[in-house]
């Protein structure tokens, strides 16, 4: 018998499972990953940045935990032997409009104490020679990292602890009496006191798996990047950022120098048409349906159109991408944009088509779903695992 059984070996898992641990010690923990390694997928294919909070709104829980994120991430890097770098963010503006936008963002950011510079057009030539814009925000402290490397990390500790972490568990039944939860993967069973389940692009499944009525639905959006040719990788030296456009859920097509040395550009923001399928034309008939059959998708669309029509259009062509780059990085041409990983973002979606940009828990006495934990989860996620195992321990302790 497990004390507590976390379903998910991604950075928000494994961060939960880690201050379990530490705020039970000698807690017996077991997560359980269907993949046959950590990080497999939204952890392992995100940009890598350590977000500094600019975006987020002043006083709200995101704001607090990505500020709380970005220094824990950078700690536990310093103590851990996990090689990060802060070369710092500029968010550039190319027109009028996003000049305006600008200064409501230095706004945003400075109340959220956020450490920032705001440039003219000189003062942007002079940090990057090869960035135009009418102006840019610097933004310091934002940091860049492998999340794998952080989750591999955790691991160790997670084990060191006395913890157990169990690779290729596609857990396909969850049941509550109690006593207990009853979780099984085929032939296999595990028994925990306490359940927590941080599925990621599974999350309104299992939460269904488990009998809880769910009323929203993961809708996977597919991030493509592209690999700025080596030879070209230093035409930047700091990521840049376009200015975001506040309707939109995304902060545009952005380059990333990379911890490893390596630069990239993306992602866009297309419908994925398979909630885990990387490749270009990945499609999984099931994942399909799933949306297909759920009305919130057809007010996604309904309310979004223009902008997915956009979106489409700058994945089926890569010319068309490469200008949104080229708005503030002119010099970059077709020729130094090269293949490189997808990323999937799991959107959670209600029936009316209302994006949810916060975080979603359903509980039963013993289990906890996290349904939602919104971006920047990654840059987020010791406080996010913090806040979680508290709530978990606060379900009821009869065994």
């Amino acid at each position: 018998m497990h004390d507590v059984c976390v379903i998910g070996g991604g950075i928000v898992g494994l961060a939960t499972a880690l201050e379990l641990g530490r705020l039970q010690p000698g807690a017996r923990i077991v997560v359980l990953e269907k993949e046959s390694g950590l990080a497999a997928h939204q952890t392992g294919h995100n940009s890598g940045v350590i977000h500094a909070g600019i975006y987020y709104k002043p006083g709200s829980l995101k704001a607090d935990l990505c500020r709380k994120g970005a220094e824990a991430t950078k700690t536990f890097c310093r103590e851990n032997s996990v090689p990060f770098a802060v070369p710092g963010k500029l968010v550039v503006a190319t027109d009028e409009l996003e000049l305006e936008r600008m200064g409501a963002l230095e706004v945003n950011a400075r109340q959220n104490g956020i450490a920032i510079e705001r440039l003219d057009a000189a003062g942007l030539h002079s940090f990057e020679p090869n960035v135009r814009g009418l102006g840019a925000l610097f933004v310091r402290d934002s940091g860049i990292v492998d999340y794998r490397l952080v989750c591999n990390a955790m691991a160790a500790k997670i084990r060191v602890a006395g913890g157990t972490i169990e690779l290729g568990v596609a857990v396909d039944g969850i049941s509550e009496d109690s006593t207990g939860v009853t979780i099984t993967a085929g032939e296999r069973k595990w028994r925990a006191a306490k359940l927590v389940v941080c599925a990621g692009l599974q999350s309104d499944r299992l939460a269904r798996l488990s009998g809880l009525e769910i009323t929203h639905q993961v809708i996977p959006f597919r991030g493509e990047y592209y690999l700025v040719r080596p030879e070209k990788a230093n035409i930047v030296t700091r990521m840049i950022y376009p200015v975001p456009d506040p309707d939109l859920p995304f902060l545009g097509i952005h380059l990333t120098p990379m911890v490893g040395g390596a630069l990239t550009v993306g992602p866009n923001a297309v419908l994925g048409m398979a909630r885990e399928g990387y490749g270009r034309f990945s499609v999984d008939a099931k994942d399909v349906l799933t949306f297909l059959r759920f009305p919130g998708f057809w007010n996604v669309i309904a309310q979004n159109w223009r902008s997915g029509i956009s979106e489409m259009r700058n994945s089926l062509s890569k010319r068309r991408y490469l200008a949104e780059c080229q708005k503030y990085c002119p010099d970059l041409a077709e020729s130094d944009l090269l293949p490189y990983k997808a990323g999937i973002r799991a959107q959670a979606v209600m029936r009316d088509g209302t994006l949810i940009h916060d975080f979603l828990f359903l509980n039963t006495e013993r289990m906890l779903h996290v349904c939602n934990a919104p971006s920047p989860a990654a840059t987020s996620a010791i406080p996010i695992g913090e806040m979680i195992a508290r709530r978990s321990i606060g379900m009821s302790n009869a065994a």
